[in-house]
C-alpha cells in the first residue's frame, strides 16, 4: 500500500499551494521569480549541492576599508594585501589620495596601510626574503583627444658638462624660442657629459648625455602645438649652466594623452606592514611584469613610460641584496606579458598580455633565453591574435612543466573573445601549443588559481571587452590536468571582468577581488562602478567532512634538496604533498603562483618531504605546504621558507 501524507502535512501542501494560485492570479511573473530564486538558494544551500559544486559566500568587509582592489598578494603571515593606489579613478590621483588595505581572512580584520605613491597598475613579486616588491605605478592618466586642453610631448634635455649632473625639479619650465613655455610634470636627472681623450695630442671629445621628460604647455590652446625640432632654453639656469643643459623637441601636440609610468619602487614588509622605498628603476613603467629568476634577482619588463609610448625593449634587473637596478637584455614585449620561469635562464611567455602595444609586435609566444638574449618562438597556438586578457597559468604539478592559456581576446577595444584553451609540454624537444577542451562560453579576463589537490579553478570574466553589453559570466569550472576535462563549479553571485583578481588562501578557499565594467546596462548607456565586494569560494572538498591536520615539526626554514619533517595523525591516509607558492594577482595574471610536488616518506605521525633542488623549479622564498588525502581532501597549510 502507498503510505499517504498526514493530515497536517496535506493541510500545508494545499494551503501553501493556494496561496501561490491566490498571488500568481496578482502578478505571475513576480511570484514566478520569487519562488524560483527562493528554491535556487535552498537548492545551492543543500549539504549535496555543496559537496558537488561547492558554495560562494561574501565577505563582510566594512566600508571604510573598502577599496578599488586593482593588486591582491598573499603575505606568508596569512594576510592578504589589496592595493588601490589612485584605484583608476582621476579623483584619488589629483588629490594624491592612494589605498591600500591589508586583510586578515582567519580574523576576519582589516588594516588601512599608508601608501606612499600611486601603485595603481605596476608590477609586483615576493622576494626570496618574503618581502613583496612594487615597481612602477601611474605618473599621468589618459586623456582623451578631445579632452587635450593643453599641448603636450617628450622633451630630451640634453647635458654638455662632463663634470657634472644635472637635477631639474618638477616643474622646471622650458622656452622655445618663439617664447611659448612648457613645464616638466615629473623630476627628471641628467648625469654628466662623455669625455674621452684621443691621439697623441689629447684631444678631448665630449658626448652630450640626455635624458627624457613629459612636458605641457603652460597655457590652453593650439600655440602650444609644434612639428619642428627646436632647442629650448630652461628657466633659471645663467651663463655657463644655461650653454651646457637645454632642451630638444621635435613634436608637441593636442593629440591623445596615454597613461604614464613611474620610476618609483618599493618593498612591502608582510612584518613590520610597512612599504620602504628603495632605489628607482632606469625606466619608468606602468603595466609591468615582474618575474623572479633562478638566481633571486628580479626582472621588469615593459609597461607603459614616462610619456606613455611602451617601453621599446629596455628591460632591467632588481638586485634585492643592494636594492639597485641594472640593465637586462633588450627585448620588446607588450604589456603585461605572462613570463614563467622554466630554466636557470630561460623565461617563456605565453602569449598572453593586457593590452598595449602593436598588434604585429612582440606577441608570439616562445621561450626567452636570458643569457644569449636568444628568443625560440613555438608554434601550434590557434587564434594567436585573440591572446590580449588571456589567462596563463603553469599546470600542476610544476615539475611537468606544462603551461595552459585559457580564453581571451582581441587587441584594443575588441569585441572578440575565445573559448579556446591550449597547452604547451615544454620538455619536448619541440615544444608546439595543442588545444585543450574548450571553455563552456567564450571569455576573457578569466582569473584561474591553482589549487592543492592538482585542479585548476577558473571563475569569472567577461564576452567582450570590459564587461560591456552586460556580458559578464557568472561561472566558474575546475580543470583536471589528468582527464583533460572541465567540471562545473558553484556559479558566483558576483560579475567579474577587467582588474579582477583571484587567491588560493591558506585555508583552502579562494578570495576573488575586484572587477571595474566600462557600463552597468546592456544597452552601455549608464556608466559601470568599480566592484568593492569580495566574494570567497569554498571548494567541494571543503564539505567532505574530515581534512587531514599538519603541523610543523621543528623550524619552518629548508633549504633546496633538504627534507621537511611534518606531524600529522592522519599521515597513513596522506596521498600527496604540494608546496605551493602564494599569489600575486593583477589582470588576470598571477607573477607567483605554482604548485610542487613533493616526494613524501610516510612514519607513524610523521610526513618526511624533500624539496627539490633545481633553482628555477622552486625559486627562494615563502610557501605552503598543503598535504591532501586519499578522498582529494587537503589539509590547512602550515607556512615554510625555502633559502
Amino acid at each position: 500500500m502507498t503510505p499517504r501524507p498526514s493530515r497536517l502535512k496535506a493541510r500545508k501542501t494545499w494551503l501553501g499551494t493556494g496561496v501561490v494560485l491566490v498571488l500568481l492570479g496578482l502578478n505571475a511573473p513576480a511570484v514566478i521569480g520569487f519562488a524560483e530564486e527562493e528554491y535556487h538558494q535552498y537548492a545551492i544551500n543543500r549539504p549535496a549541492y555543496k559537496a558537488a559544486r561547492g558554495h560562494w559566500a561574501l565577505a563582510s568587509m566594512p566600508k571604510t576599508y573598502q577599496l578599488n582592489s586593482i593588486h591582491a598578494v598573499l603575505l606568508h603571515t596569512g594576510k592578504v594585501l589589496l592595493v588601490a593606489g589612485s584605484g583608476n579613478d582621476i579623483k584619488h590621483f589629483k588629490g594624491g589620495s592612494f589605498r591600500s588595505t591589508l586583510w586578515d581572512p582567519v580574523k576576519n580584520s582589516f588594516r588601512k596601510i599608508d601608501t606612499p605613491d600611486d601603485m595603481f597598475c605596476a608590477g609586483h613579486v615576493q622576494l626570496s626574503d618574503g618581502k613583496i616588491l612594487f615597481a612602477g605605478g601611474t605618473g599621468r592618466y589618459e586623456t582623451l583627444k578631445g579632452d587635450v586642453k593643453r599641448a603636450g610631448g617628450a622633451m630630451l634635455v640634453k647635458n654638455e658638462d662632463p663634470d657634472r649632473a644635472r637635477v631639474l625639479p618638477k616643474g622646471t619650465v622650458f622656452r622655445s624660442p618663439s617664447g611659448v613655455a612648457y613645464r616638466t610634470q615629473t623630476a627628471i636627472r641628467v648625469p654628466p657629459a662623455t669625455k674621452a681623450v684621443s691621439g697623441r695630442a689629447g684631444a678631448v671629445t665630449v658626448s652630450a648625455s640626455e635624458s627624457r621628460v613629459y612636458v605641457e604647455a603652460t597655457e590652453d590652446g593650439p600655440r602650444g602645438i609644434t612639428n619642428t625640432t627646436e632647442q629650448y632654453s630652461i628657466g633659471g639656469l645663467k651663463a655657463e649652466d644655461a650653454r651646457n643643459v637645454y632642451g630638444i623637441a621635435n613634436k608637441i601636440g593636442l593629440d591623445k594623452k596615454d597613461f604614464q609610468g613611474i620610476r618609483d619602487a618599493y618593498e612591502f614588509d608582510p612584518v613590520t606592514e610597512k612599504y620602504e622605498r628603495v632605489a628607482p628603476m632606469r625606466e619608468a613603467r606602468w603595466y609591468p611584469t615582474l618575474t623572479t629568476l633562478s638566481d633571486g634577482r628580479v626582472l621588469a619588463v615593459s609597461g607603459l613610460d614616462d610619456i606613455g609610448q611602451v617601453v621599446p625593449g629596455k628591460n632591467e634587473i632588481y638586485d634585492p641584496w643592494t636594492k639597485t637596478w641594472s640593465a637586462a637584455p633588450t627585448r620588446f614585449f607588450p604589456t603585461y606579458p605572462s613570463f614563467f620561469l622554466t630554466g636557470r635562464d630561460t623565461i617563456f611567455y605565453t602569449g598572453s598580455n593586457a593590452g598595449y602595444g602593436p598588434a604585429d609586435v612582440g606577441r608570439r609566444p616562445g621561450l626567452w633565453n636570458l643569457a644569449d638574449n636568444a628568443f625560440t618562438p613555438v608554434k601550434g597556438l590557434s587564434h594567436p591574435d585573440i591572446m590580449e586578457t588571456s589567462s596563463s597559468v603553469l599546470l600542476p604539478p610544476a615539475q611537468d612543466r606544462r603551461v595552459m592559456v585559457l580564453g581571451g581576446g582581441g587587441v584594443g577595444e575588441s569585441s572578440k573573445a575565445t573559448a579556446r584553451t591550449a597547452i604547451i609540454d615544454l620538455r619536448s624537444s619541440t615544444p608546439a601549443f595543442r588545444d585543450g577542451p574548450s571553455l563552456p562560453v567564450k571569455t576573457r579576463y578569466l582569473n584561474s588559481v591553482i589549487m592543492p589537490d592538482d585542479t585548476l579553478f577558473t571563475t569569472g570574466g567577461s564576452r567582450d571587452y570590459r564587461g560591456r553589453g552586460a556580458s559578464n559570466i557568472l561561472g566558474a569550472q575546475f580543470y583536471d590536468p589528468v582527464r583533460n576535462r572541465f567540471t562545473t563549479a558553484a556559479a558566483p553571485t558576483v560579475g567579474r571582468d577587467y582588474h579582477t583578481e583571484a587567491l588560493l588562501l591558506p585555508d583552502g578557499r579562494v578570495a576573488v577581488f575586484g572587477s571595474d565594467p566600462l557600463y552597468s546596462d546592456k544597452a552601455n548607456t549608464r556608466l559601470g562602478r568599480f566592484e568593492q565586494r569580495v566574494e570567497v569560494y569554498s571548494p567541494p572538498y571543503l564539505y567532505h567532512g574530515h581534512r587531514p591536520r599538519l603541523a610543523l615539526d621543528g623550524t619552518a626554514k629548508v633549504r633546496r634538496g633538504g627534507r621537511l619533517v611534518l606531524r600529522s595523525p592522519d599521515a597513513g591516509d596522506v596521498a600527496t604533498v604540494r608546496l605551493m607558492r602564494p599569489g600575486s594577482a593583477t589582470h588576470v595574471t598571477d607573477f607567483d603562483q605554482r604548485s610542487i610536488a613533493l616526494r613524501v616518506q610516510h612514519g607513524d605521525g610523521r610526513l618526511t618531504v624533500t624539496v627539490p633542488e633545481d633553482r628555477s623549479l622552486v625559486p627562494s622564498g615563502w610557501y605552503m605546504v598543503f598535504a591532501t588525502d586519499k578522498q582529494g581532501t587537503p589539509s590547512k597549510a602550515v607556512w615554510v621558507h625555502v633559502a
